[in-house]
């Protein structure tokens, strides 16, 4: 029974310092794919942002140009053909 009490630790041990062997190469690799990775200038970040909340706010527009015709339009029905 002692013999299969340490094969056991021995596993346990060699799991564990697996686990953590990968998780080291792991990081490795993240460290060096995020030098590889081409940053955005603070220029183009803020190009961009300037996009994206002109976008928002043609489409919030839009959308609430649309939503009160249909509205006017559902308002108008119910008054014209009751209730």
């Amino acid at each position: 029974m002692a013999g299969n009490d340490t094969t056991t630790l021995d596993t346990v041990r060699e799991g564990l310092g697996g686990r953590f062997e990968r998780a080291r190469l792991f990081l490795s690799e993240v460290r060096n794919e995020l030098k590889r990775v081409t940053w955005p200038s603070q220029k183009e970040v803020y190009a961009t942002t300037v996009v994206v909340i002109l976008t928002s706010l043609f489409f919030g527009i839009y959308l609430f140009a649309i939503d009160t015709a249909f509205f006017n339009l559902v308002q108008w029905v119910m008054h014209r053909f009751g209730a």
